[in-house]
């Protein structure tokens, strides 16, 4: 982030403070930092698609509306006549956002569209040509700043965007359901499936209540409430979009569980035997750490007597030597040239 604070997509917007002084401005996308509290405008209204984000906002909205949601309601468009979206890192979620968000912002709504070149915002250009007019007024930062002017509406309906696919695990015929944005949305990812079989071949620390910390679209509770019905489920995720998947995913396949919006543990109170997760190591396109090492560090308070962290990691990330200060034992109990899991005890 440069040394204004600002990233640079908001540098950029900074540059055109005077279009949006006398507007009312509804901020949403990828937002990254806190220039949605500091634009100046008549009204702003922020939906945020990141629980995190929203925490940080909220904190310190200072009379703005902060909202957290997969959509928002018809409400939060009343009014308002200026679209600011955050590209974010992949063109399907920018293709859901701006659907949803274009079909509701009232007709002749200025709509500004920024983001960095390296996410691929330019694909914007052929995505919204042929629903009015597009054209790009700022290069600078290494971003894009365009502006769209809608002819009409687009048309959105939340039950064409959803992809599901089948898994069978041990004689369970399994569907997951996703939306865009969700980490490995058209099937399950090398890392999850690595996590998955360590998990079933040490079932014994599969017992009482299980805690999914970054559950995405809800496949490894799915699979542990199919094969242990008696296991107590919480999945947690602060991704709006994978809430929603996990809750799809679950009541898909019949398995109850509690299902949290939570910055790792800022909204999980409970104590937990065993906590499973394949944590996210990137934070758009920058590798980031903060949310593993929350979760490593706090994980024993979340624990009860005897209960274990069970993880799944890039080998080459710097996870062992934070295990081992932080637990009594760690072991590798699978690996591939990619992947480790790791099993930590309290």
């Amino acid at each position: 982030m440069a040394a204004s604070g600002y990233t640079p997509a908001s540098q950029v917007l900074e540059r055109h403070q005077e279009f949006f002084s006398d507007k009312n401005v509804i901020i949403a996308g990828d937002i990254q930092d806190s220039y949605p509290l500091a634009i100046s405008a008549k009204q702003v209204n922020i939906h945020c698609s990141q629980f995190h984000t929203y925490l940080r906002l909220n904190n310190s909205s200072r009379g703005r509306q902060v909202l957290f949601s997969l959509l928002p309601d018809t409400e939060f468009y009343k009014d308002m006549n200026t679209l600011i979206y955050y590209w974010p890192k992949t063109k399907s979620e920018a293709q859901f956002q701006l659907s949803y968000l274009l079909q509701n912002m009232p007709k002749d709504s200025d709509i500004f569209i920024v983001g960095e070149n390296r996410t691929g915002v330019k694909s914007v250009e052929a995505l919204l040509t042929d629903f009015g007019t597009i054209q790009k007024i700022d290069s600078a930062r290494r971003c894009g700043l365009y502006h769209f002017h809608a002819d009409s509406r687009l048309a959105f309906d939340l039950s064409e965007w959803w992809l599901s696919y089948q898994l069978t695990i041990e004689d369970q015929n399994i569907e997951i359901k996703s939306l865009p944005g969700v980490f490995s949305q058209k099937g399950l990812d090398a890392g999850s499936e690595l996590l998955l079989n360590a998990l079933l071949e040490h079932a014994d620390i599969i017992k009482d209540n299980v805690l999914d910390v970054g559950c995405g679209s809800g496949i490894l509770s799915t699979v542990i409430g199919k094969l242990y019905p008696n296991i107590e489920l919480t999945l947690s995720d602060v991704s709006s979009v994978a809430i929603e998947s996990s809750k799809a995913t679950l009541a898909s396949n019949q398995v109850k569980a509690q299902v949290v919006a939570s910055d790792v543990f800022s909204h999980l109170n409970d104590k937990y035997h065993l906590i499973i997760s394949n944590p996210p190591f990137h934070d758009g396109k920058e590798t980031s750490y903060i949310a593993v090492n929350s979760l490593i560090k706090e994980a024993k308070r979340h624990l009860k007597p005897n209960g274990h962290l069970c993880l799944v990691a890039n080998s080459f990330l710097p996870y062992q030597t934070l295990l081992d200060d932080t637990f009594n034992r760690v072991e590798v109990i699978a690996q591939t040239t990619k992947f480790k899991v790791y099993l930590a005890y309290i």
